[in-house]
Formats: structure tokens, sequence, C-alpha cells
């Protein structure tokens, strides 16, 4: 039997160029790639292995955290 899951991912822009790409319902999942479509495609790559590792020794294969995720800016003065 096959079921679908859709993931919420952050893309995080690189100073360095490229993505660094997140998935907050699989912690474990952090990969990247040097533009947005590869970073995407590593982390279905990546979502794709964690669910077989979880699958395979019995681990919870947790929904989407869509509704649960939250992105804010929080500005920090420093003295530098």
């Amino acid at each position: 039997m096959t079921k679908e899951y859709t993931y919420t991912v952050i893309l995080e822009p690189q100073e360095e160029g490229g993505f660094t790409v997140l998935v907050p319902a699989l912690p474990e999942v952090v990969t990247e790639g040097d533009s947005a479509d590869e970073a995407l495609a590593m982390a279905r790559e990546a979502i794709e292995l964690a669910l077989e590792y979880r699958r395979d020794h019995g681990l919870d294969i947790p929904a989407d955290t869509a509704e649960e995720v939250q992105i804010r800016k929080v500005e920090i003065a420093v003295v530098v």
C-alpha cells in the first residue's frame, strides 16, 4: 500500500549562494542546493529517506506541521 505525504519546507537563502532547506515536521531533514529547484529536489530525496527510515524502524511518520510553523523576525541590537 502506498500513502502520499505533503510537507512544508523552508528555503533559506545563503550568503554565499544557494539554499538550505529545513522541514519543520521532520527535524532530521536538513539539506541544501545551489538553486531553489535543486534544493527542493534534494529535500524531496531527503524526506523520502527519512520516511523510509522511520517506517523501517517502527517510528511514527508525522503529519505536516504547516499550521504550526510561524516565521517571525526578531531585531537585535549588538554593539560592535
